[in-house]
Protein backbone atom coordinates (compact mmCIF):
# COMPACT_ATOMS: atom_id res chain seq x y z
CA UNK A 1 0.00 0.00 0.00
CA UNK A 2 1.40 3.44 -1.10
CA UNK A 3 1.63 6.29 1.40
CA UNK A 4 -1.09 8.23 -0.62
CA UNK A 5 -3.50 5.06 0.47
CA UNK A 6 -2.36 4.70 4.17
CA UNK A 7 -3.14 8.30 4.62
CA UNK A 8 -6.92 7.35 3.28
CA UNK A 9 -7.90 5.66 5.90
CA UNK A 10 -6.08 8.69 8.42
CA UNK A 11 -8.66 11.43 6.82
CA UNK A 12 -11.54 10.23 4.75
CA UNK A 13 -13.94 9.04 7.98
CA UNK A 14 -12.66 12.69 9.37
CA UNK A 15 -14.23 14.59 6.42
CA UNK A 16 -17.50 11.66 6.03
CA UNK A 17 -18.15 12.33 9.84
CA UNK A 18 -18.04 16.22 9.53
CA UNK A 19 -20.30 15.94 6.47
CA UNK A 20 -22.34 13.70 7.64
CA UNK A 21 -23.47 15.66 10.94
CA UNK A 22 -24.10 18.98 8.46
CA UNK A 23 -26.41 16.70 6.00
CA UNK A 24 -28.73 16.24 8.83
CA UNK A 25 -28.68 19.97 9.94
CA UNK A 26 -31.58 20.57 8.31
CA UNK A 27 -33.64 18.16 10.95
CA UNK A 28 -32.34 20.09 13.77
CA UNK A 29 -33.26 23.50 12.82
CA UNK A 30 -36.79 22.18 11.56
CA UNK A 31 -37.09 21.12 15.10
CA UNK A 32 -35.73 24.89 16.54
CA UNK A 33 -38.45 26.82 13.81
CA UNK A 34 -39.64 29.44 16.01
CA UNK A 35 -36.04 30.10 17.22
CA UNK A 36 -35.38 33.86 15.40
CA UNK A 37 -31.88 32.20 13.18
CA UNK A 38 -29.37 34.98 14.83
CA UNK A 39 -30.43 33.98 18.03
CA UNK A 40 -30.16 30.39 17.19
CA UNK A 41 -26.32 31.16 16.15
CA UNK A 42 -25.35 33.09 19.04
CA UNK A 43 -26.57 30.48 21.65
CA UNK A 44 -25.00 27.53 19.47
CA UNK A 45 -21.91 30.01 19.66
CA UNK A 46 -22.34 30.53 23.93
CA UNK A 47 -22.30 26.15 24.08
CA UNK A 48 -19.89 25.18 21.90
CA UNK A 49 -17.04 27.15 24.03
CA UNK A 50 -17.20 25.28 27.33
CA UNK A 51 -17.18 21.91 25.26
CA UNK A 52 -13.98 22.94 23.31
CA UNK A 53 -12.46 24.23 26.55
CA UNK A 54 -13.28 20.72 28.15
CA UNK A 55 -11.90 18.78 25.74
CA UNK A 56 -8.55 21.22 25.45
CA UNK A 57 -8.46 20.24 29.59
CA UNK A 58 -9.03 16.74 28.91
CA UNK A 59 -6.59 16.30 26.30
CA UNK A 60 -3.88 18.71 28.28
CA UNK A 61 -3.69 21.06 25.11
CA UNK A 62 -3.50 24.14 27.60
CA UNK A 63 0.05 24.99 26.44
CA UNK A 64 -0.43 24.84 22.92
CA UNK A 65 -3.94 27.01 23.50
CA UNK A 66 -1.66 29.85 24.89
CA UNK A 67 0.76 29.63 22.80
CA UNK A 68 -1.29 29.66 19.76
CA UNK A 69 -3.11 32.83 21.98
CA UNK A 70 -0.24 34.60 22.11
CA UNK A 71 0.54 34.41 18.36
CA UNK A 72 -0.72 37.20 16.56
CA UNK A 73 -0.74 36.27 12.99
CA UNK A 74 -2.78 32.99 14.49
CA UNK A 75 -5.23 34.98 16.10
CA UNK A 76 -5.87 37.10 13.37
CA UNK A 77 -6.27 34.21 11.19
CA UNK A 78 -8.16 33.09 13.44
CA UNK A 79 -10.77 36.24 13.27
CA UNK A 80 -10.86 35.67 10.10
CA UNK A 81 -12.39 31.84 9.83
CA UNK A 82 -14.09 32.84 13.20
CA UNK A 83 -15.86 35.69 10.97
CA UNK A 84 -16.43 33.74 8.07
CA UNK A 85 -17.83 30.26 9.95
CA UNK A 86 -20.34 32.80 11.72
CA UNK A 87 -21.73 34.64 8.36
CA UNK A 88 -22.24 31.03 6.98
CA UNK A 89 -23.96 29.64 10.12
CA UNK A 90 -26.54 32.69 9.88
CA UNK A 91 -26.81 32.47 5.86
CA UNK A 92 -27.86 28.43 6.72
CA UNK A 93 -29.74 28.97 9.57
CA UNK A 94 -32.02 32.00 7.49
CA UNK A 95 -32.39 29.44 4.45
CA UNK A 96 -33.13 26.83 6.14
CA UNK A 97 -36.17 28.68 8.25
CA UNK A 98 -37.16 30.56 5.40
CA UNK A 99 -37.58 27.66 3.08
CA UNK A 100 -34.56 27.77 0.69
CA UNK A 101 -33.08 24.18 1.93
CA UNK A 102 -32.21 23.47 -1.78
CA UNK A 103 -30.83 26.73 -2.17
CA UNK A 104 -28.51 25.41 0.84
CA UNK A 105 -27.77 21.96 -0.93
CA UNK A 106 -26.87 24.04 -4.14
CA UNK A 107 -24.45 26.13 -2.16
CA UNK A 108 -22.47 23.00 -0.31
CA UNK A 109 -22.60 21.65 -4.07
CA UNK A 110 -20.80 24.55 -5.69
CA UNK A 111 -18.83 24.57 -2.62
CA UNK A 112 -16.13 22.15 -4.13
CA UNK A 113 -15.80 24.36 -7.12
CA UNK A 114 -14.72 26.87 -4.63
CA UNK A 115 -11.96 24.68 -2.65
CA UNK A 116 -10.68 23.53 -6.51
CA UNK A 117 -9.95 27.17 -7.20
CA UNK A 118 -8.77 28.37 -4.26
CA UNK A 119 -6.46 24.95 -3.99
CA UNK A 120 -5.21 25.91 -7.33
CA UNK A 121 -4.70 29.92 -6.70
CA UNK A 122 -3.11 29.62 -2.77
CA UNK A 123 -2.14 26.04 -2.65
CA UNK A 124 -0.49 25.59 -6.00
CA UNK A 125 -2.67 22.35 -6.41
CA UNK A 126 -2.54 21.21 -9.64
CA UNK A 127 -5.66 19.48 -11.61
CA UNK A 128 -6.12 16.96 -14.37
CA UNK A 129 -7.82 18.19 -17.27
CA UNK A 130 -10.54 16.21 -16.53
CA UNK A 131 -10.52 18.09 -13.19
CA UNK A 132 -10.65 20.96 -14.71
CA UNK A 133 -13.63 19.58 -17.14
CA UNK A 134 -15.46 19.18 -14.23
CA UNK A 135 -14.61 22.96 -12.70
CA UNK A 136 -16.22 23.86 -16.18
CA UNK A 137 -19.40 21.64 -15.63
CA UNK A 138 -20.19 23.08 -12.37
CA UNK A 139 -20.12 26.22 -13.12
CA UNK A 140 -22.03 26.44 -16.50
CA UNK A 141 -24.09 24.20 -14.36
CA UNK A 142 -24.91 27.45 -11.88
CA UNK A 143 -25.23 29.45 -15.05
CA UNK A 144 -29.47 28.85 -15.42
CA UNK A 145 -29.85 30.66 -12.61
CA UNK A 146 -29.06 33.99 -13.47
CA UNK A 147 -31.76 34.22 -15.25
CA UNK A 148 -34.52 31.86 -12.65
CA UNK A 149 -33.23 31.58 -9.50
CA UNK A 150 -31.35 34.74 -8.43
CA UNK A 151 -32.61 34.71 -4.77
CA UNK A 152 -31.27 31.39 -4.75
CA UNK A 153 -28.15 31.84 -6.57
CA UNK A 154 -27.30 34.32 -4.11
CA UNK A 155 -27.54 31.91 -1.04
CA UNK A 156 -26.05 29.57 -2.62
CA UNK A 157 -23.37 31.18 -3.43
CA UNK A 158 -22.93 33.35 -0.04
CA UNK A 159 -22.80 29.76 1.57
CA UNK A 160 -19.93 28.37 -0.55
CA UNK A 161 -18.07 31.17 -0.36
CA UNK A 162 -17.62 31.84 3.11
CA UNK A 163 -17.51 28.00 3.52
CA UNK A 164 -14.43 27.85 0.94
CA UNK A 165 -12.90 30.75 2.52
CA UNK A 166 -13.62 29.01 6.39
CA UNK A 167 -11.45 26.23 5.08
CA UNK A 168 -9.04 27.25 3.27
CA UNK A 169 -7.82 29.64 6.21
CA UNK A 170 -7.78 26.92 8.04
CA UNK A 171 -5.97 24.96 6.67
CA UNK A 172 -3.05 27.77 6.41
CA UNK A 173 -2.97 28.23 10.00
CA UNK A 174 -0.49 26.40 11.88
CA UNK A 175 -2.93 25.54 15.06
CA UNK A 176 -4.36 22.44 16.01
CA UNK A 177 -7.96 21.61 15.55
CA UNK A 178 -9.02 21.85 19.14
CA UNK A 179 -7.30 24.58 19.54
CA UNK A 180 -8.02 26.95 16.84
CA UNK A 181 -11.77 26.00 17.28
CA UNK A 182 -11.78 27.05 20.80
CA UNK A 183 -9.97 30.29 20.31
CA UNK A 184 -12.54 30.74 17.32
CA UNK A 185 -15.37 30.34 19.26
CA UNK A 186 -13.76 32.64 22.23
CA UNK A 187 -13.57 35.70 19.85
CA UNK A 188 -17.36 35.03 18.84
CA UNK A 189 -18.47 34.93 22.66
CA UNK A 190 -18.59 38.44 23.77
CA UNK A 191 -20.98 38.96 19.98
CA UNK A 192 -22.93 35.66 20.48
CA UNK A 193 -23.54 36.86 24.32
CA UNK A 194 -24.84 40.39 23.03
CA UNK A 195 -27.05 39.01 20.79
CA UNK A 196 -28.55 36.44 23.58
CA UNK A 197 -29.18 39.30 25.68
CA UNK A 198 -30.79 41.58 23.30
CA UNK A 199 -33.26 38.48 22.42
CA UNK A 200 -33.83 38.37 26.30
CA UNK A 201 -34.68 41.79 26.66
CA UNK A 202 -37.09 41.78 23.52
CA UNK A 203 -40.69 40.46 22.94
CA UNK A 204 -41.01 38.15 22.90
CA UNK A 205 -38.30 36.76 24.80
CA UNK A 206 -35.46 34.97 25.05
CA UNK A 207 -35.93 31.59 23.41
CA UNK A 208 -33.78 29.38 26.17
CA UNK A 209 -36.57 28.34 28.50
CA UNK A 210 -39.06 28.95 26.87
CA UNK A 211 -40.07 25.21 27.28
CA UNK A 212 -37.49 22.33 27.85
CA UNK A 213 -37.26 20.75 24.38
CA UNK A 214 -35.66 24.08 22.52
CA UNK A 215 -33.78 24.62 25.86
CA UNK A 216 -32.03 21.51 25.17
CA UNK A 217 -32.18 21.42 21.58
CA UNK A 218 -30.09 24.68 21.59
CA UNK A 219 -27.35 23.21 24.33
CA UNK A 220 -27.09 20.44 21.98
CA UNK A 221 -26.41 22.70 18.88
CA UNK A 222 -22.87 23.42 20.61
CA UNK A 223 -22.28 19.63 20.94
CA UNK A 224 -23.03 19.36 17.05
CA UNK A 225 -21.04 22.36 16.15
CA UNK A 226 -18.11 21.11 18.11
CA UNK A 227 -17.88 17.91 16.65
CA UNK A 228 -18.05 18.75 13.06
CA UNK A 229 -15.65 21.39 13.24
CA UNK A 230 -13.48 19.67 15.06
CA UNK A 231 -13.78 16.69 12.09
CA UNK A 232 -13.59 19.10 9.42
CA UNK A 233 -10.31 20.59 10.72
CA UNK A 234 -8.70 17.68 11.23
CA UNK A 235 -9.76 15.98 7.30
CA UNK A 236 -8.74 20.00 6.39
CA UNK A 237 -5.10 19.41 7.51
CA UNK A 238 -4.75 15.72 6.22
CA UNK A 239 -6.46 16.13 2.80
CA UNK A 240 -6.02 18.08 -0.32
CA UNK A 241 -7.83 20.80 -0.25
CA UNK A 242 -9.32 20.24 -3.61
CA UNK A 243 -9.96 16.41 -2.80
CA UNK A 244 -11.82 17.59 0.56
CA UNK A 245 -13.99 19.15 -1.56
CA UNK A 246 -15.41 16.53 -3.26
CA UNK A 247 -16.01 14.40 -0.31
CA UNK A 248 -18.30 16.88 1.39
CA UNK A 249 -21.00 15.87 -1.69
CA UNK A 250 -22.20 13.84 1.10
CA UNK A 251 -23.92 16.78 3.32
CA UNK A 252 -25.71 18.62 0.20
CA UNK A 253 -26.92 14.85 -1.14
CA UNK A 254 -29.00 14.78 2.41
CA UNK A 255 -29.62 18.33 2.44
CA UNK A 256 -31.69 18.04 -1.41
CA UNK A 257 -33.26 14.83 -0.36
CA UNK A 258 -34.63 16.42 2.72
CA UNK A 259 -35.90 19.71 0.93
CA UNK A 260 -37.28 17.59 -1.37
CA UNK A 261 -38.95 14.93 0.64
CA UNK A 262 -39.37 16.31 4.20
CA UNK A 263 -39.83 20.25 3.38
CA UNK A 264 -41.67 19.51 0.14
CA UNK A 265 -40.05 22.78 -1.47
CA UNK A 266 -40.69 23.08 -5.36
CA UNK A 267 -37.69 22.02 -7.93
CA UNK A 268 -37.80 24.59 -10.68
CA UNK A 269 -36.14 23.54 -14.19
CA UNK A 270 -33.32 25.95 -14.03
CA UNK A 271 -32.50 24.63 -10.46
CA UNK A 272 -33.04 20.79 -12.04
CA UNK A 273 -30.29 21.85 -14.60
CA UNK A 274 -28.37 23.63 -12.53
CA UNK A 275 -28.39 20.43 -10.18
CA UNK A 276 -27.78 18.09 -12.90
CA UNK A 277 -24.49 19.83 -13.84
CA UNK A 278 -22.91 19.93 -10.90
CA UNK A 279 -23.66 16.30 -10.02
CA UNK A 280 -22.14 15.20 -13.27
CA UNK A 281 -19.11 17.63 -12.56
CA UNK A 282 -18.93 15.96 -9.19
CA UNK A 283 -18.90 12.68 -11.00
CA UNK A 284 -16.14 13.44 -13.18
CA UNK A 285 -13.87 14.46 -10.65
CA UNK A 286 -14.34 11.61 -8.23
CA UNK A 287 -13.76 9.45 -11.23
CA UNK A 288 -10.58 10.71 -11.79
CA UNK A 289 -9.28 10.66 -8.35
CA UNK A 290 -10.58 6.77 -7.84
CA UNK A 291 -9.03 5.96 -11.54
CA UNK A 292 -5.41 7.68 -10.09
CA UNK A 293 -6.09 6.24 -6.58
CA UNK A 294 -5.29 9.73 -5.29
CA UNK A 295 -8.26 10.40 -3.14
CA UNK A 296 -6.44 12.26 -0.25
CA UNK A 297 -2.80 13.23 0.51
CA UNK A 298 -0.54 14.69 3.44
CA UNK A 299 1.02 18.03 3.08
Amino acid sequence: MNHAAQSNTGGLPYAIGAYLIWGFLPLYLKLLHHVPPLEFVGWRIVFTLPICLTFVAMRGQGRELRAAIANRKVTLLLLVSATLIAANWAIYAVAVQSGHVLAASLGYYINPLVNVLAGTLFLGERLTRLQWAAVAVAAAGIAPLVWDGLDMLAISLSLAASFGGYGLVRKLTPVGSLPGLTIETGLLIIPAIGIAMWYAASLPGSSMGQDTQTSLLLIGSGAITAAALLLFAVAARRMSYSALGFVQFFSPSLAFLQGLFVFHEQLHTAQLISFIAIWLAIALFCWDLWSRRDLIRVD
